[in-house]
């Protein structure tokens, strides 16, 4: 369990900050996507740092239990799925991402998304500590 509560405090805060300046900073991060997207090298770079972030946070926590610290093992495992497919099928993988970056709505969908993982994890990680 302290595993879990290590993960939450350092992954909770991060996803925080992300959502916010989604939310602060909308056009930004757009064109930011956007830019990201356009470079094949830079997806296959995400794939290379993603891909052994969630590997260590699935070897590491690796819990399907029905309470709070299966988040980070879900967020683990998609990282892991996440950065293998964009080391093997960057173009696609980011036709994926272009559709949802011209999507409106998705800047303030995915920074809700963000903020509500962010707080809970935040939460547990440093109020739940017991």
């Amino acid at each position: 369990m302290q595993a879990s509560f290590f993960l939450a405090k350092l992954i909770g805060p991060v996803c925080l900050v992300h959502g916010i300046g989604v939310l602060a900073s909308g056009a930004n991060y757009r064109a930011l996507a956007e830019e990201f997207l356009n470079s094949r090298a830079l997806v296959f770079l995400a794939g290379l740092l993603t891909l052994p972030a969630g590997l260590a946070i699935v070897l590491t926590h690796n819990v399907w239990v029905a309470h709070w610290p299966v988040i980070i093992t879900i967020l683990g495992w998609l990282a892991m799925i996440g950065g293998a497919v964009r080391i093997i099928i960057p173009q696609q993988a980011a036709a994926v991402g272009h559709t949802i970056v011209a999507r409106p709505n998705m800047m303030i969908v995915s920074a809700a998304i963000w903020i509500a993982l962010g707080a809970t994890l935040s939460f547990f990680g440093y109020f739940q500590t017991t």
